[in-house]
């Protein structure tokens, strides 16, 4: 089967070894009762969407090591916040400032992710109570092992050849990487708020609106409305349509396979086996966006919510902080440019 694999196309490889690991983190998310099952699929496609091998078991248990200590700085900072809330605001401003540029700098994606995770979500939840906080450290470690899990196998079943994985992207300048990753601070303080005001409702916008700023560093002024916007809206549709889907056989191995399915279809995007005019952080967004509300929604139906209506509330809220993520980066730009034009040229020395 392995040489079978390895007569396919790369893209086509790298295709069907990303939806495989989505499906299989997604069932094992759903399987083991997660308290946020959707956060294992999730971390499948952030580490399965840049080709290359899953992180060995000594970077594995690295990451869970680092995962539990991000996350229990969080438990410490919700009782800072209770009482003394401007020094832990300043606290988590300057940590997502820090696991923004760990990001950005260094290419560390999942750790810089995980790390505004502990500093956004588990404070917010843990005001609320220690014991939700608790129960969402223990799904988002198990998340993130499950979905390197799954890398493995489906690394195994469509192997990467050893000189077909890209060259990573170069970072950014040490002074571009400071701003890139201030200004993806800002996105992200106020969907934070809005968590702190009601976790249970804003946690998957907390969560998107922390993918949404790093999103952000990768798309140009010029299409960025078009392009957060328009994945945003793609990925609440494919929402929709596997909702809708899984009307004809609610039980997870028909989850698993819709999603699958259209993972497969998206992936096919991202990869370039199906032509496409918008580039790959578009369909990377647009499924990190369906995981989330089709995620949230399944939630709201175990807990016997009305799905429609909170789906609804919830995809205003994604327009929202993606509408203010566009104003935001604009706005900003504009104040750079006019700082920069305003400073002082710099005179060469003389001997």
């Amino acid at each position: 089967m392995v040489d079978r694999a390895h007569a396919m196309p790369i893209a086509a490889r790298r295709t069907f070894r990303l939806a495989t690991s989505i499906g299989l983190s997604l069932a094992l998310g759903y399987g083991s009762g997660l308290t946020i099952a959707y956060i294992a699929p999730l971390f499948a496609v952030m580490l399965g969407a840049i080709p290359g091998p899953p992180p060995g078991p000594r970077k594995l248990l690295a990451l869970l090591m680092f995962v539990m200590a991000s996350l229990g700085i969080g438990v410490v900072l919700g009782p800072m916040l209770q009482y003394t809330a401007a020094s832990a605001l300043m606290v988590i401003v300057i940590g997502l400032f820090f696991s923004n540029r760990l990001a950005l700098a260094h290419n560390q994606q999942a750790p810089a992710t995980l790390l505004a995770i502990g500093l956004t979500v588990i404070p917010a939840t843990s005001v609320l109570s220690q014991t939700l906080a608790s129960a969402l450290i223990a799904a988002l470690v198990v998340g993130i092992a499950s979905a390197v899990f799954t890398q493995w196998i489906a690394f195994l079943l469509f192997p990467e050849d050893t000189d077909g994985a890209p060259p990573q992207d170069r970072p950014p300048a040490p002074a571009a990487a400071t701003w890139l990753s201030l200004r993806a601070t800002i996105i992200v303080l106020p969907a934070f708020v809005l968590t702190l005001v009601n976790p249970a409702l804003y946690v998957p916008v907390a969560v998107k609106s922390i993918l949404l700023g790093r999103e952000s560093t990768t798309v140009s002024l010029r299409y960025a409305s078009r392009e957060l916007l328009g994945s945003t809206a793609l990925g609440g549709a494919c929402a929709v349509l596997i909702w809708f889907c899984l009307q004809m056989a609610a039980n997870l191995w028909f989850f698993v396979g819709w999603m699958s399915l259209i993972s497969l279809v998206l992936g096919s995007r991202i990869y370039g086996v199906w032509e496409s005019r918008w580039p790959p952080t578009f369909w990377i967004n647009t499924l990190t966006t369906l995981i989330i509300l089709l995620g949230a929604s399944v939630a709201d139906s175990a807990q016997g919510k009305d799905v429609f209506q909170a789906f609804a509330v919830r995809m205003a809220l994604f327009f929202a902080v993606t509408l203010y993520a566009v104003l935001a980066m604009t706005l900003l730009e504009r104040v750079r440019t006019v700082l920069v034009a305003r400073r002082p040229p710099r005179t060469a020395d003389h001997a």
